[in-house]
């Protein structure tokens, strides 16, 4: 069934005025906004066929629990999963808000289902050596590629493992951006939400940082990417993916050792050395500290595995 047939025109003008909303006033990213269209777009589709027709405004106000009950069905008949559901519903939901707060109508069905629920799984750090050799470069001996290359290599995952950033808050950074040594300890990056933090770079990340850049051989202008791909366009998180396989191959670690893994092992870490969770909090960019609070079971875990392992009697 075409799109043309699924969406009525009324409820087109609301999608695109809601996202619209979403992308200016809530500064969601163009990925996010892609993926919002898409659930919603999924739900009508459902609807049109199940309800013999593309269902206006009023005849989503009329809906039933149990409408949106045969939705998610039908999508576990296509193979999604918990996540996808609970992702597509959000989706749902903000749109189904959006018309509520602006007079549209109340789509009560939406709010009355459950949201699927998640198993529980914990972050997997790296202990704390593996962590620190992600940066040796020694490791990478034997390889092909140009020795600038593994210096940025290493610069990215020191920036990951002693920042705490997200891979695309590493990547984002310009070359004015760079911290150097001796021209300051910290640094501004925008994460999610467009949300600015300052984040702390330790001495020898800016070391590797310099290395880097006295090594490319690509000009790097203050106001272009600071990491750069082997052909001179901006550095793709793929390519930090595949570098980040090779060390792993190379250490006989998991492969749950990815570059997120060493943001989970900067919280971790700190936590284990005392850090407090609010201040964790702030350097990883949460918006709320539920979300931080997660790592306080990873530390737990880890004190119950060595209690297991080193207590005489366990």
């Amino acid at each position: 069934m075409s799109t043309q047939t699924t969406i009525a025109p009324d409820v087109s003008a609301e999608i695109g005025r809601w996202l619209a909303y979403l992308g200016s006033e809530r500064r969601m990213s163009p990925k996010t906004l892609e993926a919002y269209e898409r659930d919603v777009g999924q739900f009508l589709a459902f609807l049109a066929e199940h309800l013999g027709g593309a269902p206006g405004l009023k005849a989503l106000a009329k809906l039933t629990p149990a409408d949106v009950r045969a939705f998610m069905a039908s999508r576990r008949g296509e193979g999604a999963g918990n996540r996808t559901l609970m992702r597509g519903l959000a989706g749902t939901r903000s749109f189904a808000r959006f018309l509520e707060r602006n007079g549209k109508g109340k789509v009560g069905a939406l709010a009355a289902i459950r949201t699927p629920k998640l198993p529980r799984s914990l972050p997997k750090p790296l202990a704390v050596k593996d962590a620190r050799r992600m940066t040796d470069t020694d490791l990478r001996e034997g390889e092909t590629c140009a020795p600038w290359i593994v210096a940025r290599d290493a610069a990215v995952l020191g920036l990951l493992y002693g920042s705490g950033l997200r891979i695309a808050e590493a990547l984002s950074l310009t070359r004015g951006q760079a911290p150097l040594p001796n021209t300051g300890d910290a640094i501004t990056v925008t994460g999610k939400g467009n949300k600015a933090r300052m984040v702390p770079v330790l001495p020898q990340v800016a070391q590797l940082i310099a290395d880097y850049i006295e090594l490319c051989p690509v000009d790097l202008p203050a106001d272009g990417p600071l990491f750069v791909g082997a052909r001179g366009g901006p550095l793709l998180p793929r390519i930090v993916q595949l570098a980040m396989a090779r060390l792993r191959g190379a250490m006989g670690l998991p492969d749950s050792a990815t570059p997120h893994a060493l943001r989970h092992s900067f919280a971790t870490h700190l936590l284990a050395r005392g850090g407090d969770l609010r201040s964790i909090q702030e350097l990883l960019g949460h918006a709320s500290l539920s979300t931080t609070q997660i790592y306080t079971a990873v530390d737990s875990e880890r004190l119950l595995e060595v209690y297991a392992t080193a207590h005489p009697r366990a």
